[in-house]
């Protein structure tokens, strides 16, 4: 039977699968709704309940956008002071790149707004595309994101037409491998620091291939030694709280 008591005093790290269609937030929700109705139950005074309320705190670290499938790292009680730590590590994705297209979202999120040629592209222009993008990058964010411009998040400004200046930011690019080359889609693996976004990879991808490119797909395999292999559904971690 579940005690809340690892969870307000020494914590435990969660590792969430998370399906495509959901917001990180939607998972984390999920979980903590399912160990805050588990720490409450047989719990009648309403102080001890307040208690376990208060105290009973659930973080993440990296948050993946909607589209994107694959590991959310979750931390209980005070296993939250080390979600930096674990923000900082590096992470590791997989997912597929469609060339000759953009999108204003950089992902499928939003259909193409602009077609492009591809017929100059050759393999070696591939290969030769992906080792510029290895390294140290100034990558410039997309609009249609959750940072933060002038006190609001980026993709409210974007998504009300409103022109959003993003601030390039400096990330590490430690591996670009194309793994299946189906041309014009492009199977990838990527090993990054914090603050790297896919998307913007795929845009810059599709730039210096003199064409233009879009992500189809994104799944998080690792951040740090945190697997995916060793991931649940969120569905199933709540049900784990209920036994």
């Amino acid at each position: 039977m579940y005690s809340p008591e690892t969870d307000l005093l020494t914590g435990r790290v969660l590792l969430i699968d998370k399906p495509e269609g959901w917001t990180s937030f939607d998972a984390v929700n999920k979980v903590k709704r399912a160990l805050l109705h588990a720490a409450l139950q047989g719990v009648e005074q309403a102080e001890e309940r307040k208690r376990i309320k208060k105290k009973l705190k659930i973080g993440h670290a990296g948050t993946l956008d909607p589209l994107a499938t694959g590991l959310l790292v979750v931390c209980t009680g005070p296993k939250t002071k080390t979600i930096s730590e674990i923000q900082d590590a590096e992470k590791e994705y997989t997912g597929t790149i469609l060339v000759g297209a953009t999108t204003p979202s950089y992902d499928r999120e939003l259909p193409p707004d602009r077609h492009y040629p591809t017929d100059h592209i050759r393999e070696s222009d591939i290969l030769e595309a992906t080792r510029s993008l290895t390294g140290m990058q100034e990558q410039l964010p997309p609009a249609f994101s959750a940072l933060k411009v002038g006190g609001k998040r980026a993709y409210e400004l974007a998504r009300q037409g409103k022109e959003v200046e993003m601030k390039p930011r400096t990330v590490e690019i430690l591996e670009f491998t194309i793994t299946d080359n189906r041309f014009p889609e492009l199977d990838f693996r990527v090993r990054c620091s914090k603050g790297t976004y896919i998307r913007t990879l795929a845009h810059d991808l599709g730039k210096r291939l003199g064409s233009g490119a879009y992500l189809l797909a994104l799944r998080r395999t690792r951040i740090g030694n945190y697997r995916v292999e060793d991931a649940r559904t969120p569905e199933a971690i709540a049900a784990q709280f209920a036994e």
